[in-house]
């Protein structure tokens, strides 16, 4: 249909749905039963709407972050549907309103789509528009394993492994007693095999302290990587477990933009990276991490947005896993699909969301 500046943003529509969880979730940070997304719809004038999802955890940074996509989004009406400049564009309104937080979500969200509107125009998948393949992304199952009895998560993790034939699973940790965090890692282990990769989050619940003891402890149970033990931007600390133990430490859920990535790896804090869709800065965000992250030589996984998050793996150089959740199902019209521990991209024009306006209208929010 031709190229980018061929398409102008007519309108920017934001929804705010809550889901619930298939199977509630507790973490180190909270207890999940249910899930709020934002989702984005941006219209153009030649009929074509991109489509993305930001999940902010709480219902409370949803409205606010709902309110910023908003005035974000009067700004693009009538400009063409270019993520680049888009995403220039707003360097100006993030010196006011900062670099973090909900600011670089909301471009984020709007980016995402904005992509999405692209790849349609051109009739291309978003994996083959950014020079990549529809091949099967591998994934872990990270559905649940949450901070239950030790005595429970047997059984669980075989339920999570048969979801899709997984061959990878994610342990969260941070129980009260370190005790009862190696005996989950080690039941998990006796359930799955040896063959199964497992990894482990510590959903930045721990202190130095602890950290230091608790990773060491978990050190000789074969796990891929240890995630987050300490606050986000404890670099300093987290290069200090990096270095403390042989299992690879993992940083990259809370990298807000890719020059967050580069400092946490110039600082030696973390031997793999994973970044969020929402807060590295949508797929533009992405590309520039996924750059940082091969001059480094590091592998990269993601965090949460499955769907558009396996369509940048195909074109990320040091790709590992896709972290797999399916809590935006309830509302997609298509849920992608799992199969052999791999997600299928559909080759369809886009990224793949479209959403289930029946299920949309039962779960809005009225706040």
């Amino acid at each position: 249909m031709g190229t980018e500046t061929d398409l102008t943003v007519r309108d920017v529509t934001v929804r705010l749905v809550v889901v619930p969880f298939r199977r509630p979730l507790a973490t180190k940070v909270g207890h999940f039963a249910q899930w709020p997304l934002l989702l984005i719809d941006v219209a153009t004038e030649q009929g074509i709407t991109g489509r993305s999802y930001l999940a902010p955890y709480l219902a409370s940074a949803a409205a606010g972050l709902r309110t910023v996509l908003r005035e974000l989004g009067e700004g693009l009406r009538g400009q063409p549907a270019a993520p680049g400049q888009a995403f220039t564009g707003a360097q100006g309104w993030f010196a006011l309103a900062g670099y973090q937080g909900l600011a670089l979500a909301a471009v984020a969200g709007l980016d995402i789509a904005l992509w999405d509107a692209l790849a349609q125009a051109a009739g291309l998948p978003l994996a083959r528009l950014l020079g990549g393949t529809l091949e099967p992304v591998p994934a872990y199952n990270s559905n649940g394993l949450g901070l239950i009895p030790p005595a429970a998560v047997a059984g669980e993790a075989l339920e999570l492994l048969a979801e899709g034939g997984f061959t990878a699973l994610k342990v969260r940790v941070g129980r009260d007693r370190a005790a009862d965090d190696l005996d989950a890692v080690r039941r998990v282990r006796a359930a799955v095999g040896d063959d199964v990769t497992l990894v482990a989050d510590y959903n930045q619940g721990l202190a130095l302290g602890d950290a230091l003891e608790r990773c060491r402890a978990l050190d000789a149970e074969g796990l891929t990587w240890i995630e987050e033990p300490l606050r986000y931007d404890d670099l300093d600390g987290h290069a200090r477990i990096a270095r403390g133990i042989t299992t690879p430490v993992m940083l990259g859920e809370n990298f807000y933009g890719p020059r967050a990535m580069h400092d946490a790896i110039a600082a030696q804090a973390c031997d793999l990276v994973m970044p969020d869709l929402m807060r590295i800065g949508g797929v533009t965000g992405w590309l520039q991490a996924a750059a940082v992250a091969d001059v480094a030589g590091l592998p990269m996984s993601s965090h949460l947005y499955p769907e558009v998050s396996a369509h940048l793996l195909r074109v990320t150089p040091t790709r590992l896993w896709l972290e797999w959740q399916d809590w935006a199902d309830p509302v997609l019209a298509r849920p992608f699909e799992v199969r052999d521990g791999t997600l299928l991209l559909p080759d369809v024009p886009g990224n793949g969301l479209e959403w289930d306006e029946d299920a949309v209208t039962h779960y809005l929010s009225s706040n």
